[in-house]
């Protein structure tokens, strides 16, 4: 009883340094066209942008940056993001989400979120390299 006891109380703290992260792949046709639109989301770090657009480049896209507020069916194939750095001895990126829509549709999301990450120390990550691995995972075809 006291063993069952003493893992309770180790591993119920380590539940509350969850980091999520889900994907929902966006199927691409192999003969579409790879012209995706990205709305700008300006109250995220730039840097966010730039790595979004050479990883979506790196699977031979070809990006468009439109103005905030524009509407997703502005393009056949438009990408809305968030994301949010947090301080904790560095920042890091804490969350990220990333939504593709075909035709004003939601057709797939890549989301990251290491808020609940408490004393987890692999919400430490370097934002360039989480940003591909999501894209990568976004469209794994």
């Amino acid at each position: 009883m006291k063993s069952s006891l003493a893992i309770v109380l180790l591993v119920l703290p380590l539940a509350a340094c969850a980091i999520k992260e889900q994907v929902i792949p966006v199927a691409l046709d192999s003969g579409a066209a790879r012209d995706i639109c990205v709305i700008n989301n300006p109250d995220v770090r730039q840097e966010f942008l730039d790595g979004y657009k050479r990883a979506l480049e790196g699977r031979n896209f070809t990006v468009k940056i439109l103005p905030e507020r524009s509407s997703v069916q502005a393009c056949p194939l438009t990408s809305t993001y968030t994301a949010e750095w947090r301080w904790d001895l560095s920042l890091y990126l804490a969350y990220a989400d990333l939504k593709i829509y075909r035709n004003g549709q939601v057709q797939g999301e890549a989301l990251y979120d290491s808020t609940q990450g408490g004393m987890n120390s692999g919400k430490f990550i370097h934002a360039d390299a989480k940003i591909q691995e999501l894209t990568n995972k976004l469209f794994a075809n």
